[in-house]
């Protein structure tokens, strides 16, 4: 039986973390085509925040086209000029109802606070956790939980 993937997107901690780290975006269709050689990707989730400009209106019907599923959170700009836009709790939940499915879960972000998330679904659904992230900007933590880390380098970018 081939390896059933899920993909959850963290799309602002990819899109920060390449663009500080590198000066570029993040190729998903590479990315896409990679994974695709490792499996069979049953369920593709971006996590991204809607402040409804063009730009990302293309960007995200590019991840649609691509296979992925985009869920939006408003943007929302609090009165101090701080903007929250937080999926950590939404890519929780459905990594937590997917993991039971698939063979392995990937998950692209570098933040911390994934690593109990990613000991839980190993431990309860003997799934092969899998990070995607840039090193210098990925918590030590979630590298430890996650069973492979894959570093995002010049290979998976545009």
């Amino acid at each position: 039986m081939a390896n059933r993937i899920a993909v959850f997107v963290d799309v602002q901690n990819i899109y920060y973390t390449t663009r500080d780290a590198f000066g570029r975006q993040f190729d998903y269709r590479k990315l896409w085509k990679r994974l695709s050689g490792e499996g069979e990707i049953v369920a593709a989730n971006a996590y991204a925040i809607d402040r409804g400009n063009e730009g990302q209106l293309k960007f995200q019907n590019a991840l649609k086209s691509i296979g992925f599923m985009v869920k939006l959170k408003p943007y929302i700009q609090r009165s101090d000029g701080s903007a929250k836009g937080d999926w950590d709790v939404g890519i929780t939940i459905d990594v937590l109802e997917l993991a039971r499915d698939v063979d392995t879960v990937v998950l692209l972000s570098g933040d911390g606070d994934f690593d109990l998330l990613l000991t839980k679904i190993k431990k309860t659904f003997d799934v092969t956790p899998v990070v995607y992230g840039v090193r210098s900007l990925t918590a030590n933590s979630l590298i430890n939980a996650a069973s492979l880390f894959c570093e995002i380098d010049e290979g998976l970018l545009m």
